[in-house]
């Protein structure tokens, strides 16, 4: 009955992509007419719609709203709340958020029902106006079951790898697109600064520039899949979402203007640059303002000085939260007022169509918003909506979304997951495990969990529910299939037993983590291995044979009494195809290159830590920077020289670029590649300067003996700074002295006039 069901709902689903949107006649209206310019049909559209029509346009209300009882029990479309959301409030999109999806979770049951919910809009509104259906996809197409899921961004993050980056969001948007979904929120451009957080998995790096590139990279690949634009990106969460004060998820920061501006902001100016359609908003305040209402960072910042272009929009219900949870607003018309006048265009109020149209209504009738400001936010909407095409391809053959996203791309998964494991600990060559070893015992609960492994936001919000088997090659499946001829494979399912079963092991493989979770739910205030673990490692070490552990988490984690095994690879949360490049590497088919993309502690309650700590008087223990493994950590199995570093010119001017020569060798006997990072100095500041600021990078592949120059840029904006006094008033500028850049131990001077 099931299969019977998906292959009807398939069927009419792809007689849907036949239906004629409105006519393309040449004498039809103007914004039908698709050899017309987005500009001239968004004038000719915008002027042919009510205030009602433009009002419900800036909205976007949860599939959950049309499903079942409309409220949360998923299910069949209902008819009578798809009119009241589409039609009698005309929202202009729907979104599944975090577990929404239809009642089988298979990509043409996802493609049926989105084209299901694009016929209605189209159908009956009476300006046939497409809906943009939106999804967190952010780590591949995660919400539907047998869809590749890739690492976590902190893990991509530790690829230091733009075009490994790229291809993860290109394929990505590929699976979205063919389930018919527009539009990803994705890429998170946030830094990691706060190992408590629970979103700090989500974020790709602590570093600025790392952080920035990678998620400029991931707008290129999500917006350019096939080469031609299907789905939109989204930057967020815009801006200084990452640092909540007392790192609990959305709790309001508090962050000097000079440092949201040198630190916080660039990395979501690198990715909205790079071309993303769509920003959205912080759910936090910042400096006292939610930035949902904060028209410094919507308008002042992004529009004016950025010059974005697209449609913002906020986080889940955050317009309604100015007034019921941050209180800045006497009721819902003023809440709304206060988003959209700083800058919003589109208020992601789930469950609230009717209270949104008639909320903003009033905002219209009391004078708080003028008609001129919504006609500029739907104009952008309309934009996006002409962009991608939806005008003259609204729907998608659901026939043949199965076989475009069920296990799709697996070999880039497992690139990109091998990528990512980073060797910070190899003592006595542990690793990679000798062909000769007889036995290796696995042990440790999250060897065997696929779950936790793929995180939080994995078919649901806080990762897999419980009943669902997520298709995927845990660690120790990986182990048993990579493990040569002759060797056995045990696996202790109990801590008593891996002690005994180690004491004459070749080598014991732990595997340690965290749970899955996502959001608050994933705040840890004591971001360490749990007691348990930590007590199962240290019972192994004590064995004296050798001990292998491996981290399956969204976090550096203290490690406690579990430090100092023989060999530590971190694994993040690597995705379905993690067990395989777990695997790769302990035996060597991969040679190890990820770097940190953060900071590892030794030790809790240093926390935010971070490489780029600015200098002070302050002299106790571990005041300063103090990481057990610092930023840029990584070993290899392979040797490699930083041979010298070569400015192009001795002198540049405040608004020149740096040219940079950096020589790096392949020392070893094995083929690598390199992570080439370069770093600056000031021997003398007027605002305070970190011991060192990564200013450039690259990631280059060398052959066993082979010695090459690669050459790097450093933009002046990634060295100019606030300058001024405490208020930080500043405009943004490149200070003029002496810069020391560096590449491994060899530096090079170059002056700035």
């Amino acid at each position: 009955m099931r299969l019977r069901r998906i292959a009807t709902l398939a069927t009419a689903a792809a007689c849907v992509a036949a239906v004629a949107t409105v006519p393309a006649r040449a004498d039809g209206p103007l914004y039908t007419r698709a050899g017309a310019s987005v500009e001239l049909r968004v004038k000719d559209l915008l002027k042919r719609m009510t205030l009602a029509e433009k009002i419900g346009q800036m909205d976007q209300i949860a599939v959950a709203r049309v499903q079942g009882d409309c409220e949360w029990s998923g299910g069949a479309l209902n008819q009578a709340c798809l009119k009241t959301v589409l039609v009698d409030n005309a929202a202009g999109s729907v979104l599944s958020g975090g577990g929404m999806g239809p009642a089988a979770n298979t990509p043409g049951d996802w493609a049926a029902m989105v084209n299901a919910v694009q016929k209605y809009a189209v159908d009956k509104s009476r300006l046939h106006i497409p809906v943009l259906y939106g999804v967190d996809a952010v780590h591949g197409h995660n919400n539907v079951l047998g869809a590749t899921v890739f690492p976590h961004q902190i893990g991509l993050g530790a690829t230091w790898d733009p075009a490994t980056v790229k291809a993860a969001g290109a394929s990505t948007a590929r699976s979205v697109a063919a389930t018919g979904i527009d539009w990803n929120f994705a890429p998170v451009a946030d830094l990691a600064r706060d190992q408590r957080w629970g979103r700090y998995y989500e974020t790709y790096a602590e570093d600025p520039l790392l952080a920035g590139t990678l998620a400029a990279a991931s707008v290129n690949g999500i917006e350019s899949a096939d080469g031609a634009k299907q789905v939109a990106a989204t930057v967020k969460h815009f801006g200084g979402y990452s640092e909540p004060s007392n790192g609990h998820d959305r709790v309001p920061a508090d962050v000097s203007l000079r440092y949201l501006q040198d630190t916080l902001l660039p990395s979501y100016k690198q990715a909205v640059q790079a071309g993303a359609d769509t920003v959205m908003v912080n759910s936090g305040a910042v400096n006292g303002i939610p930035a949902t209402s904060s028209k410094y960072l919507l308008t002042k910042v992004l529009r004016e000085q950025w010059g974005f272009k697209g449609v913002t929009v906020s986080d889940w219900e955050d317009v309604r939260a100015l007034q019921t949870r941050y209180r800045i607003a006497g009721d819902y018309p003023e809440a709304i007022a206060l988003a959209v006048n700083a800058g919003l265009d589109m208020a992601m109020e789930p469950y609230y169509a009717t209270a949104w149209s008639e909320g903003l209504k009033a905002a219209v009738d009391r004078g708080l918003v003028s008609v001129a400001r919504i006609d500029q936010s739907v104009s952008r909407i309309l934009a996006l909506k002409f962009g991608l095409g939806l005008f003259e391809h609204p729907y998608v053959d659901a026939s043949k979304a199965d076989a475009a996203v069920l296990g799709a791309d697996a070999a880039l998964a497992r690139k990109a997951a091998t990528e990512s494991q980073v060797l910070l600990r190899n003592e006595g060559n542990t690793l990679p495990i000798a062909a000769s070893a007889k036995k290796i015992v696995v042990a440790g609960s999250y060897a065997d969990d696929i779950n936790d492994q793929a995180g939080g936001w994995t078919i649901g919000w806080q990762g897999v529910p419980d009943g669902v088997a997520l298709p995927g090659t845990t660690v120790l499946a990986g182990i048993r299939e990579a493990a040569p001829a002759g060797t056995r494979v045990v696996r202790a399912t109990t801590d008593d037993e891996a002690v005994a079963q180690a004491a004459d092991a070749d080598v014991t493989v732990v595997v340690v983590g965290e749970k899955a979770a996502a959001e608050g739910s994933a705040d840890s205030p004591r971001p360490e291995l749990s007691a348990g673990q930590q007590a199962l490692v240290k019972a192994l070490k004590a064995t004296g044979r050798p001990v292998v552990t491996v981290v399956v988490a969204g976090r550096p984690l203290v490690l406690g009494d579990a430090a100092g095994t023989d060999a530590l690879l971190m694994s993040w949360l690597p995705g379905t195809e993690g067990g395989h490049a777990v695997a790769d590497v302990l035996f060597g088919t991969a040679n190890p290159s990820g770097r940190l993309p953060v900071s590892w502690p030794k030790d809790l309650g240093n926390e935010p830590l971070y490489y780029q700590q600015l200098p002070g008087t302050n002299g106790g223990p571990e005041s300063s920077y103090d990481a057990l493994y610092a930023f840029g950590a990584g070993l290899s199995y392979t040797t490699y020289g930083f041979d010298a570093i070569a400015a192009d010119k001795a002198a540049v001017g405040t608004g020149g670029t740096v040219g940079l020569r950096v020589t790096v060798s392949n020392t070893g006997t094995r083929d690598g590649d390199l992570v080439v990072p370069v770093y600056v100095s000031r021997p003398a500041s007027d605002v305070l300067a970190p011991d060192r600021k990564l200013v450039a990078f690259t990631k280059v592949a060398l052959k066993a003996g082979e010695t090459r120059t690669v050459r790097l840029r450093v933009p002046p904006a990634v060295l100019a700074v606030t300058p001024g006094d405490i208020d930080g008033s500043g405009k943004q500028a490149v200070e003029r002295g002496a810069y020391t850049f560096t590449a491994g131990e060899k530096s090079v001077a170059v002056t700035v006039r």
